[in-house]
């Protein structure tokens, strides 16, 4: 015998959802609980796999194909939209807009606004949903993510206006996780100036279930954090900014004094600008 879903998931068997980013550990993860919960799910991924279709977001054309054939494999309905598709590269912010920049902005942002205009008529016609993740990280500005924090701030806008100009028969949410250690974080890592430690960490499961209950809740909620502490994060970040610049610069003072970031190039000038350059190595 089947035990029925908590109350507040009980909406959710039978919908029909599309997941962008869904080859990915977000995507995949809440494809597999939706499924779960008896959502019936197409995936939306750059990397095609067994019920996700191959789609660059970046690509008008492609999206509008990819979001058809996803809507028709649904049988022509479309309850739910979950936004995961993204990209985190580490620049900085004084330097001009590289192609990192320019794709942070084309997957995070346009990709986000291109996929939910495709599906906003199959939207319209089932009074369905948006869920947009965005990030904590669209209100809290740590050095080297600024291309990052940018479209994710940007992203939060978007929601807003189409939740103004559409709300009266979407349902329109954002969800804002914090720092979770995923693959998107490779880039910095890579360059040398990972988040890992500056932040406190929060575990895929808890995205994956924020983003699952908002798409079970009986009405859309606006905002929704992954955890208390990010939603504590969330209230600081938003009507005390001025306080968050503080305890960050001050966090990130003291990281720098220690010899944070040493080995990245990218960091050589916010050391100088903090007055702790990096200590060189003594000839032996």
């Amino acid at each position: 015998m089947t035990t029925p879903p908590p109350r507040h998931l009980r909406r959710l068997p039978g919908l029909n959802a599309i997941v962008t980013g869904a080859s990915g550990a977000f995507g995949s993860a809440t494809v597999a609980v939706l499924r779960h919960l008896g959502v019936n799910v197409v995936g939306i991924d750059r990397k095609p796999a067994p019920g996700v279709i191959g789609c660059d977001i970046t690509d008008d054309e492609q999206v509008r194909q990819g979001v058809a054939e996803a809507v028709e494999r649904l049988g022509g309905r479309l309850d739910l939209l979950i936004h995961y598709a993204g990209v985190g590269p580490a620049v900085d912010i004084g330097r001009t807009p590289d192609v990192h920049v320019h794709q942070a902005l084309e997957v995070n942002l346009l990709g986000t606004w291109r996929v939910t205009a495709a599906a906003v008529p199959a939207l319209l016609r089932s009074r369905g949903r948006v869920i947009i993740t965005a990030s904590l990280l669209a209100g809290l500005q740590l050095p080297f993510a600024g291309a990052y924090t940018v479209s994710k701030r940007a992203v939060t806008a978007y929601a807003d206006c189409l939740r103004a100009e559409y709300g009266t028969h979407l349902g329109v949410t954002t969800v804002y996780p914090g720092y979770v250690d995923t693959p998107i974080h490779n880039s910095s890592r890579a360059t040398g100036v990972a988040l890992d430690g500056l932040v406190p960490a929060e575990t895929e499961r808890d995205t994956v279930m924020a983003v699952v209950r908002a798409a079970g809740a009986g009405r859309a909620p606006r905002d929704v954090a992954s955890t208390a502490l990010g939603t504590a994060g969330l209230h600081l970040f938003r009507h005390f900014p001025g306080t968050t610049e503080q305890i960050v610069n001050l966090r990130i003072g003291l990281l720098l004094a220690d010899g944070a970031f040493a080995d990245a190039e990218i960091a050589q000038g916010l050391h100088a600008r903090h007055g702790s350059p990096v200590p060189q190595p003594t000839a032996s």
